[in-house]
């Protein structure tokens, strides 16, 4: 029976797990354990016909009373992971034992001002750079650091999906959310409500921006921070799943001379990342283009972009105020957060601008009571959108199992979802073995003379759906078993991101 084969070169492995086999061992048998669940340990070896190496594993399932479970991975891959010994737990390991050197320095009852002093000293520093920079390498889009009960938990979410790192003493704590506020520019002495700040720092030659954002829990402060990379490259509509009818809506309205595009969706849908890939289509010689953001995810060549800072009272608003001024052909807003940026917009959209923004609705159609629940009048509404695009986004499948057939009731339910969609239901499907990376799932809502009637009349958000249907919509689930069926997904990845 061939053994699954599983990439390590951008995966992060837990700590936790890589005590269960001791470097040295690693090295010397090239296997390395890369994930454990319950008593179930998941291993990867270059040489899966090395017998030497198959007694160790046998002995260490014995000896740590796990499951060892068996996986090649690629020489390269082996290497880039066996490093990860020598990278976080180590490197924060040392840092701690400083720390503890550090702790006993004063008595318990200068604890706030040993805190104080601990944030702008060497191990609390090298250990929230260290976190930084895993982080970074490991292509996570958010961190977490969590104050439990018993210990604070350092999280990294990759393609979607949250991995404990680390788990650090509860008693640094304080002092490692302080270094977080001290780089965000935040308050320290400030812990009952949430602060939003921002820094950069240059991680592999790459500037990073770090979102931060702090929440008081019961616990303490629960810091979360969105890492953005300025400088990486702008993908294409096809590159994040979008293609044929869908695909060619968008390319027709984005020749429009004006009018707005809407992309709505919850935070961390992609939503940012669709919109650059619109404006790069956009951006020719002899089109003026302006964009108003928070944070700048993105530097493309020959746009104009802004920063807003509300601290200093240059919003969303007012920056779109200013930007009117500025003779601009295309128009890019971050966000339409409330009724003044909301009016602002449909304005510019109105009096001969493309006017590209997002909205945070579950889907297309609830752009339209949203905006009305802003302020905007609906009878606006129609002569100013072109076009409401809603999206979500699912793991990719990187390497495929052999083929399972398709159970009754999931065959019933691909064709009662794609009855009026041509394409082939088939009987089985490869199982995912490994995800890597995610890919979009979308439906696109056009502006049509029906629709605009509707609008005008207030009509109710089911209305507008059996519209959207008629005038053949492909919801985000029906575009979500459609890359099932492609083999870009799995089933169970749409379902969750659908009924969320």
């Amino acid at each position: 029976m061939p053994i699954a084969q599983v990439q390590l070169k951008d995966r992060i492995i837990p700590p936790e797990t890589l005590q269960e086999v001791p470097y040295e061992t690693a090295a010397f048998y090239q296997f390395i354990p890369f994930e454990k669940d319950q008593n179930k340990l998941k291993i990867a070896l270059i040489n899966p016909n090395n017998i030497t190496a198959l007694e160790a594993l046998k002995f260490i399932s014995q000896h740590h009373n796990v499951q060892t479970e068996i996986y090649q991975t690629e020489p390269q891959d082996f290497q880039i992971a066996l490093k990860q010994y020598a990278s976080l737990g180590k490197e924060v390991e040392k840092a701690l034992e400083t720390l503890e050197v550090e702790l006993q320095k004063k008595p318990t009852a200068e604890e706030e001002e040993k805190i104080e002093r601990l944030t702008e000293e060497a191990p609390i520093t090298k250990m929230v750079a260290v976190i930084l920079r895993h982080a970074a390498e490991g292509n996570a889009s958010d961190i977490h650091i969590e104050p439990t009960q018993k210990n604070l938990q350092v999280r990294f979410r990759m393609d979607g999906i949250l991995h404990t790192s680390l788990i650090l003493p509860k008693k640094i704590h304080q002092a490692i959310v302080s270094r977080i506020k001290i780089l965000a520019n935040l308050k320290i002495d400030e812990q009952r409500k949430p602060q939003d700040g921002r820094f950069q720092t240059t991680i592999m030659d790459r500037d990073i921006d770090f979102r931060v954002s702090t929440l008081p829990t019961v616990n303490g402060e629960k810091a979360v921070l969105r890492l953005l990379d300025p400088s990486a490259g702008v993908q294409t509509l096809p590159k994040l799943g979008l293609f044929g009818r869908n695909l060619e809506i968008i390319e027709n309205n984005l020749k429009k001379p004006y009018g707005m595009i809407l992309i709505t969706g919850p935070t961390g849908s992609g939503k940012s990342t669709t919109l650059y890939a619109m404006l790069k289509i956009l951006n020719k010689e002899g089109v003026n283009i302006i964009t108003l953001e928070d944070p700048i995810e993105y530097r493309i060549e020959g746009i104009n972009q802004s920063q807003i800072k509300p601290e200093i009272g240059y919003s969303f608003a007012s920056g779109l105020r200013s930007i009117l001024r500025q003779d601009p052909d295309v128009i890019m807003v971050g966000e339409i957060r409330d009724q003044e940026t909301a009016e602002l917009a449909v304005h510019a959209a109105l009096t001969g601008h493309i006017v590209l923004s997002t909205l945070h609705t579950n889907n297309a159609v609830g752009a339209v009571p949203r905006l009305v629940d802003m302020g905007v009048e609906p009878f606006l509404i129609p002569p100013s959108i072109n076009l409401i695009i809603s999206q979500r986004l699912v793991r990719r499948i990187s390497k495929k199992g052999e083929a399972k057939l398709l159970p009754d009731e999931v065959r019933k339910m691909f064709k009662e979802e794609l009855k009026n969609i041509d394409i082939k239901i088939p009987t089985e499907l490869p199982k995912p073995q490994e995800y890597h990376g995610r890919v979009g799932i979308f439906e696109i809502l056009e502006m049509t003379p029906n629709l605009e009637k509707i609008i005008v009349e207030k009509a109710t958000e089911e209305a507008l759906l059996a519209e959207a249907m008629a005038q053949g919509m492909t919801t985000m689930k029906q575009d979500g078993i459609i890359k099932v069926i492609q083999g870009l997904t799995s089933l169970e990845e749409v379902l969750k991101a659908v009924e969320e």
